[in-house]
């Protein structure tokens, strides 16, 4: 009998290429350019941030969530794109939502992901692992808050993120991404597909021609106009169009904090050394990019004298107008449109301010400059906050690429006032909140977004909220210098507890060696007791570009209650023993 021949086996049906979650996500952020993340690993997220520093994402890893929150948010403002924060749920979520808020209270664009628990199971309370309502609880602290159930539907929750975080006031926005959505498979093409480019994120809001009339009309009346320009003005990065119009305005500038060096500190038109004087005597001030909340003691009382004040507003928000005064000029849009629409209204002269108005607060800066000059030189071993901060304003001078980040209560408001600033986005603080702990978060999303060295002046309190961090900085190799002002305490070291044998409240270890803690992972530490030996070791560390930790030795003595916003800190007229 003849064999039958064999019969061809069928052809396998051809693999379906698929994706999941994971990936999806990934390749979303990348899509939109957004290829840093910062945030701390753990369950559900663990994989994903893996995957995504495979896939050429740069993934910086912290010691505290709330910590690699503030690098988001300052990467945010440094960059005008969403700085993007990775957490695990529930308690690593509500470390990083008190960054989230900051975002959102200074208008920075951030973007909270959060891994979280299956929503059928916390919706009936059964008691899931880390277990919480995130969404509901991060709403009323962001700008937005999304949830994504599905695989299919990540490509337009992350682009519906970032419009949100970076269009009109800029903001933070949650992201909240189930466990359960990481794994969820499907195929790679229709994934492809449901991916989302972010166009136009942020379209440019024109002020219309009667608006810009109606402000140029009220500043031309003005005797003694004022500019007060606001990290808004910062953010914007219209840097050209705001320094044209301040120089052929011919008017006094005042900066905020974060605004500083927009145009140097030391411009002649600058009256930073004169706040007092200008925000009391002007007659006219026109904001831009600032907003009259505490930190203008409002826009009224004792700070801006007695004198009736017309107030020029410029914000994209229309609801920020009248806030606390009344705006007799709104002018809403975005700072760049509405700047470059002033200087266009202006023509081709402008009358200048008033000789006598110019001449009062040059008067008055340059005063007060000489009055502080003295103080700024001193030698003092233990050091003061003068003498330190003097060496330091002179390194900046010197290094005016370098980014200072700065925070503490005298080590802040101190420096807020004596170290200039050259350069546009090169001082960044505590802003609008006014609040502890940015630290090491802000110097780590300063190095990494931006290259350049960083120098951290902090007070030993402030350290305190991040100092784990610098553990972060050795094991990236990034440049910056940790400078601490240690004067025992908060506020100061002397304080004494009469009824017991603990410490009083506001007293620290005394002489305390931080610089010890960086030298633990390799960084490299000094211990600097008067200005001179600080000034040599802040150089060394900017020249080598090393992580270093500068104990900087003050008096104990040496500093004020709450620094310059003792008034807010309310004072026990009844003392009991």
């Amino acid at each position: 009998m003849a064999e039958t021949a064999a019969k061809p086996k069928p052809a396998p049906e051809a693999e379906q290429d698929l994706t999941d979650g994971f990936n999806l996500v990934i390749d979303a952020l990348k899509l939109n350019g957004l290829t840093t993340i910062y945030g701390v690993p753990g369950i559900p997220i663990t994989d994903f941030g893996r995957m995504a520093q495979a896939a050429g994402i740069r993934v910086i890893s912290f010691r505290h969530e709330q910590n690699a929150g503030y690098a988001a948010s300052i990467a945010g403002f440094l960059t005008k794109k969403p700085g993007v924060c990775l957490t695990v749920s529930a308690p690593g979520f509500l470390n990083g939502l008190t960054a989230l808020a900051h975002a959102t209270t200074n208008c920075f664009p951030m973007i909270l992901i959060s891994g979280s628990s299956e929503r059928e199971i916390v919706d009936l309370q059964q008691g899931d692992y880390e277990e919480m309502d995130q969404l509901a609880i991060a709403k009323p602290l962001c700008k937005a808050a999304f949830r994504v159930l599905h695989a299919a539907d990540i490509g337009i929750g992350v682009a519906r993120a970032i419009r949100a975080a970076v269009s009109g006031r800029p903001g933070g926005v949650y992201l909240d991404l189930p466990a359960k959505l990481f794994g969820q498979v499907m195929d790679a093409e229709a994934g492809k597909k449901s991916l989302v480019k972010v166009i136009d994120a942020a379209p440019a809001q024109i002020p219309a021609p009667d608006v810009i009339k109606r402000a140029l009309d009220v500043l031309k009346g003005a005797k003694k106009p004022l500019i007060i320009l606001g990290k808004g003005a910062a953010y914007a990065q219209a840097d050209d169009a705001i320094r044209t119009f301040v120089e052929k305005s011919g008017i006094p500038f005042l900066p905020m904090s974060m605004a500083k060096g927009l145009l140097p500190d030391t411009h002649p038109q600058c009256a930073g050394a004169a706040r007092s004087t200008v925000l009391k005597d002007s007659d006219v001030v026109m904001l831009i990019g600032a907003r009259l909340n505490w930190l203008l003691s409002h826009g009224k009382g004792k700070a801006w004298g007695d004198a009736p004040k017309k107030f020029i507003q410029i914000d994209i928000e229309p609801k920020e107008m009248d806030s606390n005064v009344e705006i007799v000029a709104p002018v809403v849009g975005d700072i760049g449109s509405c700047v470059s629409a002033l200087l266009q209204g202006m023509g081709a002269k402008w009358p200048s301010p008033q000789a006598d108005w110019v001449n009062a607060v040059t008067s008055k800066r340059e005063e007060n400059i000489a009055k502080m000059a003295p103080r700024l030189m001193n030698n003092n071993s233990p050091m003061d906050y003068h003498g330190a901060l003097g060496v330091l304003r002179t390194i900046v001078k010197e290094r005016p690429d370098a980014i200072l980040v700065n925070e503490g209560a005298n080590t802040l408001d101190l420096a807020r006032g004596i170290i200039d600033m050259y350069q546009p986005r090169k001082r960044l603080d505590v802003g609008t909140w006014g609040i502890m702990g940015i630290g090491m978060g802000y110097a780590v999303g300063a190095a990494i977004e931006t290259g350049k060295p960083v120098l951290c002046v902090e007070g030993d309190s402030a350290f305190g909220f991040s100092g784990m961090e610098v553990e972060t900085i050795c094991r990236y190799k990034l440049p910056v210098c940790i400078v601490i002002f240690n004067n025992d305490g908060i506020y100061r070291g002397t304080d004494v507890n009469t009824v017991s044998s603990d410490p009083a409240p506001t007293v620290f270890v005394k002489g305390s060696r931080y610089d010890k803690m960086i030298e633990a992972f390799g960084g490299v530490g000094v211990n600097a007791t008067s200005p001179d030996e600080l000034k040599r070791a802040v150089n060394a560390a900017m020249d080598s570009g090393k992580p270093t930790l500068i104990n900087a030795v003050l008096d104990p003595a040496a500093g004020s209650e709450s620094g310059r916003i003792g008034n807010l800190n309310p004072q026990s007229k009844i003392r009991k023993n």
